[in-house]
């Protein structure tokens, strides 16, 4: 796949001139209009220091300095933003990097899939059950999941009810971490249920009184705090995919002469979206935001090259990130070439694994899940695929949740196919639960250590 469309000035909007693939058709465009006007005239939700901050973060993890845990529910639900749900995705995503800390020996840049990750593409624009065929359900950003036909027409009003749970989710966020909830003095209060029963409860623990105990005897030595074991910054990052949700919020900075996606710091680009003469692209070559693309099997060398050329052209550190995303089967037939072409451009890029998405199949009653040991194999052999040929995994991507959801099978627990009814809450992918993601972050640490 090759680069088609000449390049000129860009705007926030420069992308209404290409094909702008898995948007929804509004009946009511005027209505569509208004939303996203009031949308553009209301506060961000992140700030432009804050993405420039993490750009800093993303350089370091593709020099191989800290590692990032990227993380959280496959589509966000309104219903689900209290404060019940957002502790327990923070609480997760804290444990994970304390045990990949520790095992590891490098800090870790903890980025959730949270405050925005409302829309989800879909193979098909409609849906047929018993005879009637509706929209397809394209997340709470954009319709209602009800196999209804009221609530299945996309809704503007929607756009302005996810920036506000997007709003208020990162802002609880930033409430608790300022409060001293994320203090690596204190990880006991990160814990959830499964540290009372589980297989790993016990290496949990180890790892966090060897923390403490080092705190205690560095702070000793040093005569005095040290302050970064008190908080722990957490990223928002969401698939940039309904295009004028992410042009309303689109800004330019005058100090910084760049202009900023302030719905959220990092927005990636879906396999569904990459095409080099879409729209997708065109908007994201534009913001200063460091931003993701997800690649699959169907990536070239010379569509990857390509991507590269247009998203980076200046070799920007830390700007892009390319998550590859192939399954088990199919990673060491197809990463090695990309690898390649990355490297023959000179260009910065840090490599991610996302272990999921590949790794989707479904059960003989239609139940959509993934198997834990095909997401381990499919890990491991992305770290041993890297540093066979000289680069650095500098990251992780993951679909999970703090809740003792039943939706991937195998891990500590062995669940099976029968399992999966018993709490199968996710409207779109299966996620791992808290104790399958916690046995990830551990065979990551343990990798370290040689012991994957």
């Amino acid at each position: 796949m090759t680069k088609t469309v000449a390049r000129t000035d860009w705007h926030p909007a420069s992308w209404q001139a290409l094909t702008a693939a898995q948007q929804a058709n509004y009946p009511d465009s005027a209505a569509l209009d208004r939303a996203v006007d009031e949308l553009s005239r209301l506060p961000p939700i992140v700030t432009s220091w804050e993405v420039d901050r993490l750009s800093a973060e993303m350089a370091r993890a593709q020099r191989g300095e800290v590692f990032i845990l990227q993380g959280g529910d496959c589509a966000e639900t309104f219903a689900e933003c209290t404060s019940e749900n957002i502790v327990a995705k923070l609480k997760i995503l804290l444990q994970m990097s304390l045990v990949m800390l520790y095992g590891m020996k490098k800090p870790v840049v903890r980025v959730g899939r949270m405050a925005g990750q409302y829309a989800k593409p879909r193979s098909a624009d409609t849906e047929t059950r018993d005879g009637e065929t509706l929209p397809s359900f394209r997340g709470d950003l954009i319709n209602r999941n009800p196999f209804t036909a009221d609530d299945r027409v996309p809704d503007p009003q929607l756009i302005l009810r996810g920036y506000e749970r997007a709003a208020l989710t990162l802002n609880f966020v930033r409430s608790l971490i300022d409060g001293g909830f994320a203090d690596l003095h204190h990880p006991e209060y990160w814990d959830l249920n499964w540290v009372g029963h589980s297989p790993m409860a016990k290496e949990f623990h180890a790892i966090v009184a060897s923390i403490s105990d080092s705190l205690d005897f560095l702070e000793t030595v040093a005569e005095r705090p040290l302050h970064k074991t008190h908080r722990a910054d957490i990223y928002a990052a969401h698939e940039g995919l309904h295009l004028r949700y992410e042009q309303a919020q689109t800004r330019y900075l005058d100090r910084r002469e760049r202009w900023y996606n302030l719905t959220t710091h990092f927005p990636w680009i879906g396999m569904r979206t990459s095409s080099l003469d879409g729209a997708h692209i065109e908007y994201f070559r534009g913001i200063a935001n460091p931003i993701g693309v997800k690649i699959g099997t169907s990536m070239t060398r010379e569509w990857i090259q390509s991507l590269i050329e247009v998203l980076n052209p200046n070799n920007e550190p830390g700007r892009l990130t390319l998550i590859h995303r192939f399954g088990a089967k199919a990673i060491e037939e197809h990463l090695p070439d990309l690898i390649t072409a990355v490297s023959e451009t000179g260009s910065p890029v840090l490599w991610v694994c996302d272990p999921m998405h590949g790794n989707t199949e479904t059960t003989a009653d239609g139940i959509k899940t993934r198997r834990f040991n095909n997401i381990l194999s499919e890990l491991d052999a992305a770290f041993r695929v890297h540093e066979s040929m000289g680069s650095i995994l500098g990251g992780v991507h993951l679909e999970l949740t703090g809740e003792d959801v039943t939706e991937c099978t195998g891990g500590a627990r062995g669940l099976t196919d029968s399992d999966l009814a018993r709490a199968y809450k996710s409207t779109v992918d299966p996620r791992l639960n808290y104790e399958q993601a916690m046995e990830i972050a551990l065979r990551i640490a343990g990798k370290h250590q040689h012991r994957f």
